[in-house]
């Protein structure tokens, strides 16, 4: 099991990184912690190693990637800093697609203002605008990537069929759909970026915190599935929500979790699930697992 991976074959990440929606409150919306609070858990991820942070303009909004330029810029050599836009926000949980070559072009100006940096190293579509043809919004992206604002154009929330058409017309970085072990909606999808070599950023790798809370804690999920994952971290002595984290790592090597969290210690907690080796029958067991 690698532990690192090269983004666009260029960008060399530890494959296990830090999402920063946790730092903002209820519906992604105001925010969740004191400004030393956030500033002090990125530096702590950073300094526990590490290299990619996931985050989004409209997490906040704008919340998020203030609190990481505030914490890191100017920005160790090795780190990689992946945003998004696309979306515009109007309340807790409220999120509309706004794909229009202008409102991407705004939006990437001002990630680039509150990043505090002359260019992000990848830039994903947030969601894909269904009033715009796909064509026109990887088009601005591109222009953006060819004046320099942008390193890596990746996708956020796509189907199969979304991916192979966003392939006629460039080769994304990145995908980050949402996945975990008792979720696998997306495992079409990456099984293309499996293919083809392109990142797979899987969105509530923990079930959005269900699977850290152990037996039948996941939506869905049922007594038998929790428990099952509970077992196989009692075997390691681990947490579920490292189980969790260690079967992304081992199902695919593009696979490159970014759990969030709020709290030093499950941030401790995830990053030491990159430690964790999962045996054959371990596998077996989390890949026979049902949502």
């Amino acid at each position: 099991m690698g532990r690192t991976f090269e983004i666009a074959g260029e960008l060399r990440v530890r494959r296990l990184g830090y999402g920063t929606a946790q730092l903002t409150g209820p519906g992604y919306w105001g925010p969740r912690l004191t400004s030393g609070e956030g500033v002090a858990l990125l530096r702590l991820a950073v300094d526990r190693g590490v290299t990619l942070i996931d985050t989004a303009d409209n997490y906040g909004p704008d919340i998020a990637e203030e609190l990481i330029a505030q914490a890191l810029h100017p920005y160790p050599g090795d780190l990689v800093l992946a945003t998004k836009g696309g979306v515009i926000r109007t309340g807790p949980d409220e999120w509309h697609p706004a794909g229009r070559p202008e409102d991407l072009r705004a939006m990437c100006e001002a990630s680039l203002r509150r990043l505090r940096t002359d260019a992000i190293d990848l830039y994903q579509l947030h969601r894909i605008d269904p009033a715009v043809p796909l064509a026109d919004q990887l088009g601005t992206l591109a222009e953006l990537r060819e004046e320099g604002k942008i390193r890596h154009i990746g996708l956020d929330t796509v189907t199969l069929d979304q991916l192979d058409e966003a392939l006629t017309v460039l080769r994304p970085a990145s995908v980050q759909n949402r996945f975990n072990v008792l979720d696998r909606e997306s495992e079409p999808v990456l099984g293309r970026c499996e293919e083809l070599g392109i990142a797979f950023l899987p969105w509530f790798p923990l079930g959005n915190g269900s699977l850290a809370a152990g037996a039948g804690a996941g939506a869905g999920s049922g007594a038998g599935a929790g428990a099952a994952i509970e077992r196989v971290a009692a075997r390691h002595g681990a947490t579920s929500g490292q189980v969790a984290l260690a079967w992304l790592l081992h199902r695919s090597p593009v696979v490159l979790p970014t759990p969030g969290t709020g709290s030093a210690v499950h941030l401790e907690e995830n990053l030491a699930a990159a430690d964790l080796v999962l045996t054959d029958e371990d596998t077996r067991t989390l890949d026979a697992l049902t949502s």
